[in-house]
């Protein structure tokens, strides 16, 4: 709550809000005029200061890395995305809401199938060139493409007819979808000039800073773009991305003050870190995910009965509070929780059963053991949490192997291509969203291989619900099918813990995702 009275009088002193709404909402959260009457004046005195040199060392790097937003996997490429390039939407970081950004307004026919956006002008790219309708239109075009293999085109699969009419994008939907301005605020649609059709990885976009080196695995800087069209974002010069993969390292710098900020903190040293008088944890509960991935569509996993004795060999207490140190919460095996809108409630919590575990292990007909591979990139701590899996599944009689794999390339050769794997999740805007994009049929990104028709008719079907009764009950349906069904084991729901030095300010706790969700670069400040 603290965070969201401070965001909320940062808004109101940078003019992002009048002081009229400031107040209203300060009120609804229960705080006297006098005591908002202080808030307002401290973030009046906090505004930003420009300039300086911000350094971050980031998990999250491989030499695999590319520019081009549509292929954006890793930490590193989500926070450079947000550096260099802006979408349509964003999500205001408490409520989730959509807000303006290169679109400025939007609404919607009474059936939410016709969607009329109106394109902010006066917006320039990197290269002088002004944003158009046309450069939006191409963007979107290229995600729907199979060939751009795009990490939204389970999004854009949902998206009908997108055109110019003037100034406006119309987008035309086969199904209404009440979510729709949301969904255009998935990462990877960033907006590129002539749609990034001829360079995608050419890093061109309306965003407040220029990309000025690109070492994939290593670094990336940015400079400052001179003529960025938002005034409250870009506060410091210049910005280096350093690739720190390893946990102790990167404590290591942000502990020595060689980098500002670290994100993907390990449970384990926040109590080391906290001693240190010029460093500040930020954590932030929101929809990130550990999870542990079974392909659906090949052996031994293939059967239900051997992922049902998998999801019961899962501790889930012990794994929340042995790897996150109690800093997340327990998961029921789908990938929605209590932040998401019509979150179903009521669903039984499935616990830890060795008898259950060995009674589906016999029934599956599996003998021998079942591999698992693992990295530390996965998630902080995830050769630990393998282990502990590994424990816990033992006293069900169920032998797992594991393999830890280089964190360089396991993004590229590991998940989404090996058949049993820790990895994690940073949430999406909408359920619809989550599920579009690692859940539905032909979506690039299904990286249990979960190909159920019935599940896709129900999700289509969900999108275009008006009802919210009748749309609650379908989301519903469907977490049961993931859960009971899917190759997702989901044991916690991660915080996200991030680290800072006392230089920085403005961080803005985000729901959305980690690292103020991509934008922690471009909302803080450095003191002097």
């Amino acid at each position: 709550m603290d965070s969201y009275l401070k965001y909320l009088g940062r808004e109101a002193a940078f003019g992002r809000i009048s002081r009229r709404e400031f107040f209203g909402r300060a009120a609804v959260v229960g705080l006297t005029l006098p005591v908002a009457t202080k808030l307002l004046t401290s973030s009046v005195l906090a505004a930003p200061q420009t300039g300086g040199h911000l350094k971050c060392g980031l998990e999250g790097g491989a030499s695999t890395d590319v520019l081009d937003p549509a292929k954006c996997t890793s930490q590193v490429c989500f926070v450079t995305g947000r550096n260099w390039g802006d979408t349509l939407i964003e999500s205001h970081p408490s409520s989730g809401e959509p807000v303006p950004s290169l679109a400025e307004s939007w609404d919607a026919s009474p059936d939410a199938k016709v969607w009329t956006f109106k394109i902010r002008k006066g917006v320039q790219f990197h290269n002088g060139k002004e944003l158009t309708v046309d450069d939006v239109v191409a963007t979107l075009k290229r995600h729907s493409d199979e060939a751009s293999q795009s990490g939204a085109l389970g999004v854009m699969k949902s998206v009908g007819e997108v055109k110019a009419d003037g100034g406006n994008l119309v987008i035309s939907l086969p199904e209404g979808n009440a979510d729709l301005p949301l969904l255009l605020s998935d990462y990877h649609l960033v907006i590129q000039p002539g749609g990034g059709m001829d360079d995608p990885n050419a890093a061109i976009g309306t965003g407040p800073y220029k990309v000025a080196s690109f070492e994939p695995g290593v670094r990336i800087t940015f400079e400052k773009q001179a003529n960025d069209w938002r005034s409250d974002r870009g506060y410091v010069d210049s910005i280096e991305l350093v690739v720190i993969n390893d946990a102790t390292a990167r404590t290591a710098a942000l502990s020595s003050g060689q980098v500002h900020f670290v994100n993907r903190v390990d449970p384990k040293t926040v109590d080391l870190l906290k001693r240190a008088p010029h460093v500040t944890i930020e954590n932030t509960p929101a929809r990130g995910h550990y999870v542990f991935i079974m392909h659906c569509d090949k052996e031994p996993f293939a059967s239900n009965d051997l992922r049902m004795a998998l999801k019961y060999a899962m501790d889930r207490e012990t794994m929340v509070e042995k790897i996150l140190r109690g800093f997340g919460t327990v998961g029921n095996d789908f990938p929605i929780n209590e932040t998401y809108a019509l979150f179903p409630e009521g669903l039984e919590q499935r616990s830890y059963d060795p008898d259950k575990a060995a009674f589906h292990f016999k029934k599956s007909g599996h003998d021998g053991a079942v591999l698992l591979r693992t990295s530390e990139v996965a998630f902080p701590g995830a050769v630990d949490a393998a282990v502990l899996y590994q424990e816990s599944a033992r006293k069900a009689g169920i032998n797992i192997e594991i393999k830890r794999e280089p964190g360089d390339g396991y993004w590229s050769n590991v998940w989404n291509a090996q058949p049993f794997c820790t990895s994690y999740w940073g949430g999406r805007a909408t359920q619809d969203q989550m599920y579009s994009t690692a859940y539905h049929s032909k979506a690039d990104w299904n990286d249990t291989k979960f190909f159920r028709p019935d599940f896709d008719k129900l999700l289509l079907e969900a999108r275009a619900e008006l009802d919210q009764a009748k749309r609650s009950e379908m989301y519903r349906e469907m977490a049961l099918m993931v859960r009971d069904e899917g190759g997702l084991i989901l044991p916690m729901f991660n915080d996200f813990i991030n680290a800072v030095t006392n230089k920085v300010e403005g961080y803005v706790h985000d729901i959305g995702n980690d690292m103020s969700n991509g934008y922690v670069a471009t909302r803080v400040w450095l003191t002097a």
